[in-house]
């Protein structure tokens, strides 16, 4: 399964998932020497219990891995999320292809709101068209000058400092189910940037369908 970023370049792609509902299940019921085998409504009730009452250890156990490819600065914000998971990224160090870079859309280039720390208006800068060019042209001159460095001989792991935040980065990512209802319960939040909401709302896509009674029960909290 793959969630495709508007954009068409990112993408978050469920590689694999570990557990299911009645994995949660099991894990809770166990304090009592009880396993079950089939799903019944009181299992159910049992998981929306577990959620409303920030019982959240027996969500740890399943597991789900992705592979993700984001923009770095999404990246970043992506990252600080750490309990419950474990990364591996693509590096630079080593690799040489060409890098391919978000280019903000004009609706993208929002306006700051002054009265907001960090965030923005819905709205548009009055000279969105212009600033589109300019970044345009910023991030071509910086792939054309890493281009040229790594033709002069400039070893890659250097190369790439001149590379904007802007670039997209790829990673595999395997975390819990709790670790990811609390990185979309945050990521999902109106004061969240809109790019990670964006990413957020395709990582919740794919993971409804594979625990379509615990990931509704966290995401309710």
């Amino acid at each position: 399964m793959k969630w495709l970023a508007p954009d068409g370049i990112g993408f978050i792609e469920l590689i694999d998932t570990f557990g299911d509902d009645m994995t949660v299940v099991n894990a809770a019921r166990v304090s009592f020497a009880k396993e079950v085998s089939v799903m019944g409504p009181g299992d159910a009730k049992l998981i929306k219990y577990l959620a409303e009452h920030d019982h959240v250890s027996p969500f740890f156990h399943p597991q789900a891995r992705f592979r993700i490819k984001m923009p770095i600065f999404v990246a970043r914000e992506w990252y600080r999320h750490q309990i419950g998971f474990a990364r591996n990224e693509v590096s630079r160090r080593y690799v040489d292809s060409v890098p391919e870079v978000w280019t903000p859309a004009l609706d993208d280039l929002r306006e700051r709101d002054p009265k907001l720390k960090q965030g923005s208006k819905a709205t548009a800068i009055a000279s969105a068209e212009e600033m589109h060019v300019r970044v345009k042209e910023f991030q071509d001159m910086a792939l054309k000058l890493y281009d040229s460095m790594l033709k002069e001989g400039v070893a890659p792991e250097v190369a790439r400092c001149v590379l904007p935040q802007s670039m997209y980065t790829e990673f595999i990512e395997t975390g819990s189910l709790a670790a990811y209802a609390r990185l979309c319960g945050l990521r999902l939040s109106p004061y969240a940037q809109k790019e990670i909401r964006c990413y957020a709302a395709g990582l919740t896509q794919l993971l409804e369908p594979r625990f379509p009674v615990s990931w509704p029960a966290l995401s309710a909290e």
